[in-house]
């Protein structure tokens, strides 16, 4: 699943992760396209913090930050 959060600020793509992750069954991976620079550290984070796995960052072809979790719980 790809969520794309292009053009939302601090905190809403994480708050659109902690919403959408639910919706991936266990051991399959959401991808988080976001803009915002902020936004890989506070995937990293949010990830420690819930007991989720960060797989990757890479940049999408316009630059954004493509950043993969793997759903753990």
């Amino acid at each position: 699943m790809i969520v794309d959060c292009r053009g939302r600020r601090c905190p809403l793509p994480i708050l659109d992760l902690a919403r959408r992750i639910g919706e991936v069954a266990v051991g399959r991976t959401l991808t988080i396209e976001a803009d915002d620079p902020a936004a890989p550290p506070d995937v990293r984070a949010w990830c420690r913090m819930t007991g989720h796995e960060f797989v990757a960052q890479a940049t999408a072809a316009d630059g954004a930050a493509a950043l993969v979790v793997r759903r753990l719980r």
